[in-house]
């Protein structure tokens, strides 16, 4: 079966939101065997959402909506649906109950307009709304299903995890399960990548292999089809395999991972604790790093060190190491993360110094970058890099290549003993 989905919402036109509903909507889908081929946006506009859902019915079986459920004028999804359909708008009582509790509890006025949210397609199969007022519900017609969600992602997401995938599975035919594995690389471009793999590109039936860039890292799409979930699993498996074998030293993690994520889970498996020291990235690295929980148990300390006197005062770096090879360079990255880690007693010192831009530092272009990493039981290094982009996108670089550069030392560790 495929499905097409439809936001509604002028907002999302004018670029006021994003459309992450859609993304969220085509991940579950595919898990259902429910192929996506068209995302549509359309603005608060009867005539236009009518144009836009016959357009969709001659492409696809199955159109889910988002948005326009609510209760102010603008929002009339389910009225320009049940008049294509030529289905009544009925109440639903348990809808309207909950929405009536909802401003007993927080001591509102509730306005007449609010009971509109309480109206659903006759015949569809309601679906409620645990964090919101307005339900979504299904209607099968004319041969084709038509599901309305909410646009709000805290309502939306829920709905469709704890009832709409249920429905619509109880819809769906297909045998053919979609099962889809992300492949997450740093350290080379895409155009590399693609390269390094450009004949399993021109190969591909199933799985297919689908390539995106991101900020400074590049992802690969496993996708594989079969009846048999083993079977599909086996499928990924196999391209993995001719995968990694090409590029393995890039690769980092799967699907929705980050290089800190898997910094952290290494730091924790080993039982590390890590102190940093930051000039160039004024602090990025240790806000990421603590955006995860549990990091306290990692994070021994860290300082900001954005001038030459706290490098010197507080990180103990040698005057003659500014003096004579500057605050931007190898030897002052590596006394940094060497120093640091001895302030507070860590494991692992990490550094970063450098030229964010947009103009020289001590004769040295915007992007260059020195991060030193000192291992508790190795020799410190340090390792030098020229980075493009903005000046935001250097510094965040410079986190994601710190990163890299520790899971690589730890790997290589681990794989020593």
């Amino acid at each position: 079966m495929n499905a097409e989905i439809i936001a509604v919402g002028s907002e999302l036109l004018l670029g006021q939101i994003v459309n992450s509903n859609a993304r969220f909507l085509s991940l579950h889908l595919a898990g259902l065997g429910i192929h996506v081929y068209y995302h549509t946006v359309v603005g608060d506009n009867a005539g236009r959402l009518k144009s836009a859902i016959e357009i969709a019915e001659k492409r696809s079986n199955i159109i889910i909506f988002t948005g326009g459920l609510g209760p102010t004028k603008d929002d009339l999804t389910k009225e320009t649906i049940a008049r294509h359909v030529g289905k009544e708008l009925i109440m639903d009582e348990k809808a309207f109950e909950s929405i009536e509790q909802y401003f007993k509890k927080t001591n509102r006025e509730m306005t007449e307009n609010n009971q509109k949210q309480a109206l659903v397609l006759r015949d569809s199969i309601v679906l409620p709304n645990d964090h919101g007022m307005a339900p979504g519900m299904m209607l099968r017609s004319n041969n084709h299903i038509y599901m309305l969600l909410p646009g709000p992602p805290k309502e939306m997401e829920p709905m469709f995890l704890q009832y709409g995938r249920q429905a619509l599975s109880s819809q769906n035919d297909a045998k053919e399960k979609i099962v889809s594995r992300v492949l997450r690389f740093f350290g080379i471009g895409e155009a590399s990548l693609e390269t390094g793999i450009e004949d399993l590109i021109d190969a591909q039936t199933n799985p297919t292999i689908a390539p995106l860039a991101s900020d400074g890292e590049v992802t690969l799409r496993l996708t594989a089809s079969h009846s048999n979930l083993d079977e599909a699993q086996a499928l990924l498996d196999q391209t993995e395999k001719a995968i990694q074998s090409r590029v393995s030293q890039y690769f980092y993690g799967y699907d929705n991972s980050s290089l800190m994520q898997e910094l952290i889970k290494l730091l924790m498996k080993k039982n590390l604790t890590i102190a940093v020291a930051e000039s160039l990235t004024g602090g990025m690295f240790q806000q990421e790093l603590t955006s995860f929980p549990g990091t306290s148990a990692l994070l021994k300390g860290g300082v900001v060190c954005y001038t030459n006197e706290v490098k010197q005062t507080l990180l103990n770096v040698k005057k003659e190491t500014i003096d004579v090879q500057g605050a931007v360079s190898g030897e002052c990255a590596k006394e940094l993360a060497e120093n640091v880690a001895v302030l507070v007693g860590a494991d692992i010192g990490i550094s970063f110094t450098g030229v964010a831009g947009p103009g020289e530092l001590e004769g040295k272009p915007a992007g260059t970058v020195y991060i030193g990493i000192h291992l508790n039981d190795r020799k410190s290094i340090t390792e030098e890099l020229h980075l493009g982009g903005t000046r935001e996108a250097i510094r965040t670089r410079a986190v994601k290549y710190g990163c890299y550069l520790l899971i690589k030392l730890l790997q290589e560790s681990q794989n020593a003993k």
